[in-house]
């Protein structure tokens, strides 16, 4: 029977690290597909770093089992795995050229030397510095020194490539390249990657999936489009991307829908309904603030939900504008507003009333 979905290549068996009575990663379960392009997104100190030096075999688990390729690697010493780590600082030798860099690994596993040759003139053709050879790294920019790192890091081809903050030395418009880049390169060999990251948005151009990790475990994994439009819990919902959170209580339930009384809102909210939450949940309310339609007049569609404001702050971004909208309670709702045409003048203004709007499928509902 042909199966089409990957198998996988690591697989981490409820992992847990302690440093003395500090709890890094604590029992995470997870399983990184062949071939796959995956993140672990989580902010400084979550425990992203411990389970990638785990994996690399920096690091021994405390309990529990890491496989990859079916191997127990668990106790196996980091320069027996089939890994390979590239470090944030991509840690070039100064003294070595290009060329020699990328060999470095190569030469110290005693690889004949026409071997050599071959597979670093493959892999600087790959990352397109064939012509940057001989250059040592003091001549290179933030971009190539990265390709090289990356060159370097590939050449012995290794079964899985870690890749700690690999962009973060980059600038905005240099890492927005590159992350392109990074993916066509890893579709192009197939190795499995595995990023660490604590940017949202590097997680979500650059992989195929994403774990997303709070206090030492797995708080959410999916594609970047379910961990972004259907969050698994409060802490997903605020960490990736921006979104208004309001709490507040279902009051009836019928049709496919629930009715949600938000006292901060002053209104009564519609949601479509998944059966779980009944009358009397407490429930969160997260509505992102690209789904917010805002207009000086009441919108005529009946399937919307609707809150009256004041204009409180905005900003000019150029492709967007970014509204901030106080109600009468108090409660703020931030809105994200394209900028479709061109005009020197802003959507609405500053202290204008206005209307915000949304779908009622955009009113996301968590368990308060």
């Amino acid at each position: 029977m042909n199966n089409s979905t990957p198998s996988p290549l690591v697989q981490i068996r409820e992992v847990t690290k302690k440093f003395g009575g500090v709890t890094a990663v604590d029992r995470v379960s997870l399983d990184i597909l062949r071939g796959e392009l995956f993140a672990i997104l989580g902010s400084s100190g979550c425990g992203k770093t411990t389970l990638l030096r785990l994996l690399a075999g920096f690091e021994e688990p405390t309990s529990g089992r890491i496989l990859i390729d079916g191997a127990d690697m668990t106790d196996v010493p980091p320069y027996e795995r089939p890994v390979n780590l590239m470090f944030q600082s991509y840690a070039l030798f100064p003294h070595m050229t290009v060329a020699q860099n990328v060999a470095y690994g190569l030469k110290k596993e005693h690889v004949p030397a026409d071997k050599i040759r071959e597979r670093v003139a493959e892999m600087l053709a790959l990352v397109k510095l064939e012509a940057l050879a001989g250059r040592k790294p003091e001549k290179l920019s933030g971009g190539e020194k990265q390709r090289v790192a990356l060159a370097r890091a590939l050449v012995k081809r290794p079964k899985l490539l870690l890749l700690d903050e690999p962009l973060a030395a980059l600038d905005k418009k240099l890492r927005q390249h590159t992350q392109f880049e990074l993916t066509n390169l890893q579709y192009q060999l197939g190795t499995t990657f595995v990023v660490v990251t604590h940017d949202q948005s590097e997680a979500m151009t650059l992989a195929s999936r994403i774990a997303v990790m709070a206090e030492g475990r797995i708080a959410q994994v999916g594609t970047p489009g379910q961990v972004y439009e259907f969050p698994a819990n409060r802490y997903v919902a605020s960490f990736v991307g921006n979104i208004n959170l309001f709490d507040g209580r279902v009051t009836a339930a019928g049709n496919g829908q629930l009715s949600v009384k938000c006292e901060s809102l002053e209104s009564e909210l519609s949601a479509l309904s998944d059966g779980a939450m009944v009358p009397g949940s407490a429930v969160c309310i997260a509505v992102r603030p690209e789904k917010i339609t805002i207009s000086r007049q009441a919108p005529e569609a009946k399937d919307r939900n609707v809150v009256k404001g004041t204009v409180w702050d905005l900003a000019y971004f150029g492709d967007q504008s970014l509204y901030r909208v106080r109600l009468k309670s108090g409660a703020e709702l931030q809105v994200s507003a394209q900028n479709l045409r061109r005009s020197e003048k802003m959507t609405v203004e500053w202290d204008e009333e206005v209307f915000l709007s949304w779908e009622i499928a955009s009113t996301v509902l968590l368990q308060s």
